[in-house]
């Protein structure tokens, strides 16, 4: 069964524009069009491989999580978050996830302190 077209798929296929943050063979970042931070980027991997969302994650997708979760981590020093920054996975429709593509939020800021729960005003 072929896996359903998102619009992730066509920012990969450069049909769509986006501002990248960060590429390579496996994975694109790019800036999320509804920043919810000083910072907010959108990290994917570039073939689906039957991961839609995390839910779905199976014992081959092992090295692409993991390239994932160090390319969080390459991101994060390419733009000077070393105080801090926030790892956002939605999964599944009651989850918040909007686009069935696997995609990991990495959300920043340079001044106030993120609060918890998320949404709560932060420190300064």
């Amino acid at each position: 069964m072929a896996e359903e077209t998102t619009i992730f798929d066509k920012i990969i296929a450069k049909e769509i524009p986006s501002k990248i943050v960060y590429e390579d063979d496996l994975v694109l970042a790019f800036h999320d069009i509804n920043p919810q931070a000083q910072f907010h980027c959108v990290l994917i991997p570039k073939k689906k491989d039957g991961l839609s969302q995390l839910s779905k994650a199976e014992d081959k997708h092992k090295d692409i999580l993991g390239h994932l979760m160090v390319t969080v981590s390459k991101i994060a020093q390419q733009e000077k978050l070393e105080e801090g920054f926030r790892v956002v996975i939605n999964d599944g429709k009651k989850g918040g996830q909007e686009v069935f593509h696997l995609h990991i939020h990495i959300l920043g800021t340079k001044g106030d302190q993120f609060g918890w729960p998320p949404g709560t005003p932060g420190k300064k």
